[in-house]
């Protein structure tokens, strides 16, 4: 410490029974491990004391930690917090890492377990839980089941709780019973029937996350249809590559979306994507836009259904394809990866097992059905008894943070740029979030000091369950819990059921390299609609040292002392943008279109101090071009920013843009984007 901690605190101007309480804290003797004086000190602190305070005693209390014991916790669970737990039974008897360990190696008895917590409701029971008849690769879990996913999150269920509590901008809460959104789900199945769609085909979702939406994902899950997930943020563009690939027969849409007091246009996206017939609902009393010939009104659409209240879901194998979500390759085209009815119940294991997801909990996580986390929510939820929390409005402001308060809300989901914009703007300030037992990240690079601010919002702190995965595998292969020390910005284990390695490019394991998971793995792709899934995942993969066969997922991870493991992004050239997987192939395909651009090559690169990644965009210029000059390529930075969001997605940015005069190609022509992340990388620290 520069200065003695009793001066530093002096400049907080703190009461004297504080400022005596904090230095209480430390003892005489420095705390090697400084777990203890933390906890100590996050027992005094609230979120009414200055973050500045948190972060200085959070480093006074660990100045002494040597590196080997790994990062330094900001949260750990007292002894009756891991006994409520879901899974406080299982560790009384023994470790996280023997459970953990025997989730992998006994994945009958895991799963058997998962199965009854979550109440699978089965029309015909599974002959066995694995079938490994074909090898690890081909694993057939559940064979000879039968059901309808959605039957489950209604069944075995107390129908008068709250599904869904949610509110528009004005703040108002409303709330459903779990007995309405089965009312609802049931007119949109009949709704379908009666309108032609028959059980296998395709219907696109393509609209905010809104209580009328689950009703729309789960109605169609009823019926037999398969959701086709499209971001409403999608440029027209991409809508249509989505339709194509999954042969959509319809699509839900809205008129136009409201936030922030402004309408932003939907309905006009979609039509300019040659969509198939429309179901347009309106974001306000009624629909605003005029409809093409064949579109219908949402009102119209449900009293085609008639007033038959009861539906029989469709019973169906379980390998049954129930949703069409996509995931960025790297050639240009989305990869198209169907979720099953077993996938579900992968995405409810993590929320049971990670977030500690219990009957009666509240769990808001903004997304939207384009993504695997729409879904996720409402199975994690709603297969666990817990209510549904959707706040239709910007998330990333004050009014958001009052619904998290007003709701209730128990378990809160983000990305980190969000946590960030509500240090930014004190969101939280005055607020009462006291109910929420952790918060969870995904979807890009989180950043320390950004998750020690947020844990920080809650007296007593409350941790951040880091959550990593992918849409082809139905949740995470890495995750936290609520079951063990948590440090900002790290995960602490690997998910219940899922083993991975770490290796280098000679597959010799290590420390931080390139991860490959090892099947079975319950809820993983076992085909994909445009690729060869062979070809994708396990082509060319190398042997485990126990003999195992690998699935390539292409991120890249470190293990750290402690037992915690830090994300590295990714190795090959897909990049994370604001939570949104995309392909280094498709940012240059929009942006080679701007006037006076040869080619370009799309890198992401991560902030010094961590966080999410930045795209920069590296240029070789036509050659009579005279773009040269800093502005003028202030110039071409904005153009490709306005290729790329009306041809890709209006969410990219891009952060800065490079002027070369070649780029760097391996001997069979290829462009190494590695080798420009890395000089992007020393570019930086000496700029």
């Amino acid at each position: 410490m520069t200065r003695p901690l009793d001066q530093q605190l002096a400049a907080f101007h703190l009461p004297p029974s504080e400022h005596e309480a904090l230095l209480q804290c430390f003892p005489e003797d420095p705390d090697p491990v400084g777990e203890a004086c933390w906890e100590a000190v996050r027992a005094v602190l609230t979120p009414e004391h200055p973050f500045e305070l948190h972060q200085l005693l959070f480093d006074a209390a660990y100045e002494h930690r040597t590196p080997e014991l790994g990062p330094a916790p900001a949260w750990s669970p007292r002894a009756e917090q891991l006994a409520e737990g879901n899974l406080g039974e299982a560790l009384a008897t023994q470790s996280w890492a023997e459970l953990h360990a025997a989730s992998v190696q006994s994945p009958v008895s895991w799963w058997s377990q998962v199965l009854e917590e979550l109440k699978i409701t089965f029309a015909t029971e599974p002959t066995s839980i694995l079938d490994l008849a074909e090898g690890t690769t081909k694993a057939r879990w559940l064979p000879g089941a039968r059901l309808n996913i959605a039957e489950s999150c209604f069944a075995r269920r107390d129908s008068n709780g709250i599904a869904l509590i949610w509110a528009e901008e004005d703040g108002v809460l409303q709330t459903m019973s779990l007995a309405e959104l089965r009312r609802r789900a049931n007119e949109v199945a009949w709704a379908l029937q009666a309108g032609g769609l028959l059980p296998g085909d395709a219907i696109a979702a393509c609209m905010p996350m809104t209580p009328e939406s689950v009703a729309i994902y789960l109605g169609i899950v009823l019926a037999g249809g398969i959701v086709v997930s499209i971001a409403d943020s999608f440029a027209p563009e991409e809508i249509a590559t989505r339709i194509r690939i999954s042969k959509a027969r319809a699509i839900f849409t809205q008129d136009v979306i409201r936030r922030g007091g402004r309408d932003l246009p939907l309905y006009s996206r979609v039509v300019e994507a040659d969509a198939p017939k429309a179901i347009v609902l309106p974001a306000g009393d009624q629909v605003t836009e005029d409809l093409r010939e064949g579109d219908v009104s949402w009102d119209v659409f449900l009293a085609q259904g008639g007033t038959e209240e009861h539906f029989d879901p469709c019973v169906v194998p379980a390998e049954t394809t129930t949703n069409i979500l996509f995931s960025s390759g790297t050639t240009g085209e989305p990869k198209a990866i169907p979720w099953t009815h077993i996938t579900p119940i992968k995405a409810a294991a993590d929320g049971w097992a990670h977030h500690d997801i219990r009957p009666g909990d509240v769990v808001a996580w903004p997304t939207n059905l384009g993504w695997m986390m729409g879904p996720w929510l409402i199975y994690a939820a709603l297969l666990r008894g817990a209510t549904i929390a959707l706040y239709c409005g910007v998330p990333t402001g004050a009014g958001f943070c009052r619904f998290v308060q007003s709701s209730g809300v128990t378990m809160l989901g983000l990305v980190p740029s969000i946590a960030r914009a509500w240090r930014a703007n004190d969101a939280t300030e005055s607020l009462d979030w006291s109910r929420i037992r952790c918060f969870s990240s995904t979807g890009e690079a989180s950043n320390a000091e950004d998750y020690l601010w947020l844990m920080s919002r809650v007296p007593g702190y409350r941790p951040v369950v880091e959550y990593c995965g992918g849409t082809e595998i139905g949740g995470g292969y890495i995750c936290g819990s609520t079951s063990q020390p948590q440090a900002p910005a790290t995960f602490s284990t690997k998910a219940m059921g899922v083993d991975f390695l770490l290796l280098d490019e000679e597959a010799n394991e290590v420390s931080l390299g390139e991860l490959a998971l090892v099947p079975p793995l319950l809820g993983s792709s076992n085909r994909l609609l445009n690729r060869d899934h062979e070809s994708v995942y396990f082509s060319g993969m190398p042997v485990g040292p126990q003999g195992q066969a690998l699935r390539r997922h292409g991120d890249q991870m470190e293990h750290l002392p402690g037992g915690y493991y830090r994300a590295h992004g990714r190795v090959d050239d897909t990049m994370n943008l604001g939570g949104i997987k995309v392909s280094s192939a498709e940012i240059e395909r929009v942006c080679n279109e701007v006037d006076g651009v040869r080619e370009t090559a799309a890198i992401a690169s991560a902030p010094s101090g961590g966080g999410p990644s930045r795209l920069v965009i590296y240029a070789v210029l036509d050659v009579d071009s005279t773009a040269r000059s800093e502005p003028q390529q202030e110039s071409l930075l904005r153009s490709c920013q306005m290729r790329i969001r009306g041809g890709l997605n209006p969410l990219f940015k891009v952060h800065n843009l490079v002027v070369v005069d070649a780029l760097p190609r391996t001997a069979s022509g290829k462009v190494m984007r590695r080798v420009l992340r890395a000089r992007y990388i020393q570019d930086s620290l000496h700029s």
